[in-house]
């Protein structure tokens, strides 16, 4: 840290949902590291406690709330714990999603499939936001970034098309929360990352194809979760105050829209 942002969201609690691991987990830590009190939710509270060991060891302030994003009173119950251990939310990253199926024809798909990719991105977003709206209006501030996707943004024949629908209406859903929101001192953004390499999809994406990915990048590299928190920490924090309704690509130049 070494310049005058290094406190910028300090008083501040910050609820990160799916910050167990990868690009949450990271989220968390960079707010927490510029002055927020952190909330990180997850499932599995093994990670979750070595989150915030991973925060309090660095002299944040974190507190750990398990849930199931699928579940309409889970998600309630989480935003009322995390408030219940550090107070009203004025930062929330509607991180947790994620695509439950392979991309397949559409054809080929299952209604179940269909749903279930558009309860974990898009209602799971819509009940977790209004599970923290009327605190932030009771308070008349607050800020809010929900997470889309460039599968939303540059569709594609391989894009897993449950997901990147369901990605669309985060993006749309987002407008609309700014709009209504605006006026009580709320705002509301979206990022979109195109390919991050966590640890998982390190895994999952061979090196080879790795190298044919950066190629079709015009910043000649494929990203990292440190760029996806840069980016939440500048529409969360005062330095974009007179930002909302933005969807931000995370991508490299990748995803050029008109």
């Amino acid at each position: 840290m070494t310049d005058g942002r290094d406190r910028e969201l300090e008083g501040r609690h910050a609820l990160v949902t799916g910050a167990s691991r990868g690009i949450g987990r990271v989220i968390a830590s960079h707010l927490a590291d510029h002055g927020a009190r952190v909330s990180v939710h997850g499932r599995d509270l093994e990670a979750l406690a070595a989150v915030c060991r991973e925060i309090e060891g660095a002299g944040g302030t974190c507190r750990a709330v398990a849930g199931d994003m699928t579940e309409r009173d889970q998600i309630a119950d989480l935003v009322r714990r995390a408030e219940d251990g550090l107070g009203g939310i004025d930062v929330l990253v509607a991180n947790a999603g994620g695509s439950p199926t392979k991309p397949q024809p559409v054809e080929e798909m299952r209604d179940e499939d269909f749903v279930a990719a558009v309860e974990l991105n898009l209602i799971a977003t819509y009940r977790l936001v209004v599970a923290v709206l009327p605190g932030m209006k009771e308070r008349g501030r607050g800020s809010i970034v929900t997470m889309s996707s460039a599968a939303a943004r540059r569709p594609t024949a391989y894009s897993p098309i449950a997901y990147a629908a369901a990605k669309a209406g985060v993006e749309l859903f987002t407008k609309g929360v700014a709009l209504q929101a605006g006026p009580h001192g709320i705002r509301a953004n979206c990022v979109a990352p195109e390919t991050i390499i966590t640890e998982r999809t390190d895994e999952q994406i061979p090196k080879e194809m790795q190298e044919q990915l950066v190629g079709q990048h015009p910043v000649r590299r494929l990203g990292t979760p440190i760029d996806v928190a840069e980016a939440v920490l500048y529409l969360v924090g005062d330095r974009s105050a007179w930002v909302s309704g933005v969807v931000l690509d995370i991508a490299g130049g990748a995803v050029i829209t008109q």
